[in-house]
């Protein structure tokens, strides 16, 4: 049996599922209240799937 990896979202791919605008996102980054990223070698930014659907529970459990 294969063993499920955990997908790596792209920003574009992220900022389309949760509806922000580019801006807001990075600017949740800055300020460190986006979910938790992978900087890859080559500068490029990944989103683990697990972090952001952690991430977004901890909204609903704030709101």
């Amino acid at each position: 049996m294969a063993k499920s990896r955990d997908e790596m979202l792209t920003i574009p791919e992220v900022i389309d599922e949760i509806g922000v605008p580019r801006a807001t996102f990075y600017r949740w980054r800055s300020c460190k209240k986006g979910p938790k990223s992978i900087k890859l070698p080559n500068g490029a930014v990944r989103i683990r799937r697990s972090e952001l659907n952690r991430w977004l529970e901890s909204l609903e459990e704030s709101a």
